[in-house]
């Protein structure tokens, strides 16, 4: 039905690629938010934190979601000014090359098609697990739910119907939390008996299980690998192209701004509860068989059933509608964006071509075997390497070359791809610090510098980014201004106060449970636990000053900001 009325309304090639560019901050922040959710974590990372990590996904500060803070102010914003198609699309305008937007949307097929893939599988295992469907049947089943309306109402469908998908899981998962707790006598008493419990090794401390039968042998190796995740995360949010394509569709660069801070706090909150939910399940049952199936597991046996149906059907509502945004995006740079030259676009062509991409995907489906988490940890760091540098340097570097960037393209995505498929296949066990990912953005950026330093700028390449650095008039705006600084200033109070709320609701009960607690019933400050607890002070109430700051100063009618400064 929505993809029916969404569909009406789409006239032009704007309203199929970019929602028409009149998207509100509602259907930002839902987007943004239904995009990322999926099968992904709430079976994938569900099922990570249930198999002995749940304590680090708790006590962590959010580093992967402070990506959507600095993606906005340093490359949202700008992205938007280009009023490009495709975030490939704005890569070519900014270097005047067709090249470089041919090897971006080259990543977005591969990277993005893998992706799409992987949820598709999520979905399918739901409903086999669901319904009397076998697999093969659920793959089809789930192929068309999200398909047919992607294919007639593009970005305009998409973004109405991912934020509709986002009230229905985030509500289902929200309710499903506060009964899990009651059942559990209470946050504290849950957090307490896991501890005491210890269904899995370590499953509540800072680090979760480490050492013999778990990936990583000590706490720092552990701590490396999660750093360079969360970081390379963050990069996603902040650049990729199922994340900054979403601010192509925004009404003004305001609404860019508001709606990656909120969407900031929406993903913080359910992760937390998820990944509490992951954890705690251990309580009801610590040998469920795949461990992915653990939120499923717990919505058939340990709630009422119409609350368990409510959060299945979240759960593939957010499948569908991450579906939805990587087949759409997938379709949208086969058509757009790696012919040599641009094609003679119409809607009906465009929908064509998504159709087909559909069907490859499809096609591809039954013969990957399916590991949710795994293989999204893996697609995601890709877009940090090959699109983090180039990504950045086309704001914010004067020097950056066409050939340096379409060369930080290729290296960064071959440079993750190549070590991470050869320890796959176990021909060599790289060290946690050498992740592929971080081989991948070592080699895009010698890519870029290298190349760069052999080439030279040209003159509309410059005109082009000088441009960019123009703030519109109309968005110097007091009375816009006002309410965007609302943002970053519960940035600093969610800094503030989430510290706190850490301390008496995990690490009070954790140190009870694990019988560390001072004699006087204090806490107990030589526990790393109670230092992790203030990361997200650290890390947010800096980020929520910087981002007024910018704001203020790059919008407020009464500051003239330069136009542009040499990197």
């Amino acid at each position: 039905m929505v993809g029916s009325y969404s569909g009406r309304g789409v006239k032009q090639l704007d309203d199929y690629f970019v929602a028409g560019r009149r998207a509100p901050t509602m259907l930002i922040v839902g987007t943004l938010v239904a995009s990322v959710f999926s099968t992904s974590i709430f079976l994938g990372e569900a099922g990570f934190t249930y198999d002995g990590w749940m304590g680090p996904y708790i006590l962590l500060p959010g580093i992967a979601v402070a990506g959507y803070v600095y993606g906005a102010l340093l490359f949202g914003t700008f992205l938007r000014r280009s009023r490009a198609t495709t975030v490939a699309d704005f890569l070519g305008q900014r270097f005047q090359s067709r090249r470089v937007q041919q090897a971006a949307g080259a990543t977005i097929i591969l990277g993005l098609g893998g992706y799409l893939l992987v949820v598709t599988q999520g979905a399918a295992i739901l409903l086999a697990d669901l319904t009397a469907l076998t697999y093969t049947q659920a793959l089809v089943a789930a192929w068309l739910s999200y398909t047919l309306f992607t294919l007639y109402a593009g970005s305009r469908g998409v973004i109405i119907t991912d934020t509709l998908m986002f009230g229905l899981f985030g509500v289902a998962t929200v309710i499903f939390f506060i009964v899990i707790l009651q059942d559990l006598g209470g946050a504290t008493t849950a957090v307490e008996t896991l501890t005491r419990e210890q269904p899995k090794p370590d499953i509540t401390a800072w680090h979760g299980t480490i050492g013999e039968g778990s990936e990583w042998a000590t706490a720092l190796d552990f701590l490396i690998w999660v750093l360079i995740i969360d970081m390379c995360w963050g990069v996603v949010y902040a650049v990729s192209p199922w994340q900054a394509s979403r601010h192509l569709m925004a009404r003004n660069e305001h609404v860019v701004l508001r709606s990656a801070i909120y969407a900031c706090f929406a993903v913080i909150f359910m992760q937390l509860m998820i990944y509490g939910l992951g954890g705690l399940i251990n309580l009801y049952n610590s040998d469920i068989t795949p461990s992915e199936t653990v939120i499923i597991w717990a919505a058939k046996t340990q709630v009422p059933q119409i609350l368990g149906a409510l959060l299945l059907a979240g759960i593939l509502a957010a499948a569908l509608s991450s579906a939805s945004t990587f087949l759409s995006l997938v379709g949208f740079s086969v058509s757009n964006d790696i012919t040599s030259t641009p094609r003679e676009l119409t809607v009906n062509k465009t929908r064509a071509l998504v159709l087909l991409t559909g069907l490859v995907v499809l096609v591809a489906t039954f013969w990957v075997p399916p590991n949710v988490f795994w293989i999204m940890l893996f697609i995601g760091t890709v877009f940090a390497s090959s699109w983090g540098p180039v990504g950045f340097m086309s704001i914010w570097s004067d020097r950056i070359t066409a050939d340096g960037a379409f060369w930080g393209i290729v290296f960064g995505f071959f440079g993750n791809v190549i070590p991470a498929a050869v320890q796959t296949l176990g021909l060599i066990d790289l060290p946690v610090y050498l992740d592929p990912a971080i081989l991948g953005a070592v080699a895009s950026i010698a890519a870029i510098l290298i190349v760069s330093r052999r080439g030279t700028v040209s003159d509309s390449e410059r005109r082009y980014r000088l441009q960019l650095l123009e703030t519109p008039a109309e968005d110097r705006d007091a009375r816009k201004v006002r309410t965007t600084l609302i943002a970053p200033v519960l940035l600093v109070i969610y800094g503030l106060v989430m510290p706190g709320l850490l301390l008496y609701w995990y690490v009070v009960p954790y140190q009870r449970g694990a019988g560390t607690l001072l004699p006087d019933g204090s806490l107990n400050w030589g526990q790393a636990e109670v230092w992790v607890a203030f990361g997200p002070g650290i890390l947010f109430v800096p980020l929520g000053v910087i981002s007024a700051i910018v704001i203020w100063r790059r919008y407020s009618p009464a500051v003239e900001v330069p136009t542009a400064a040499g990197a």
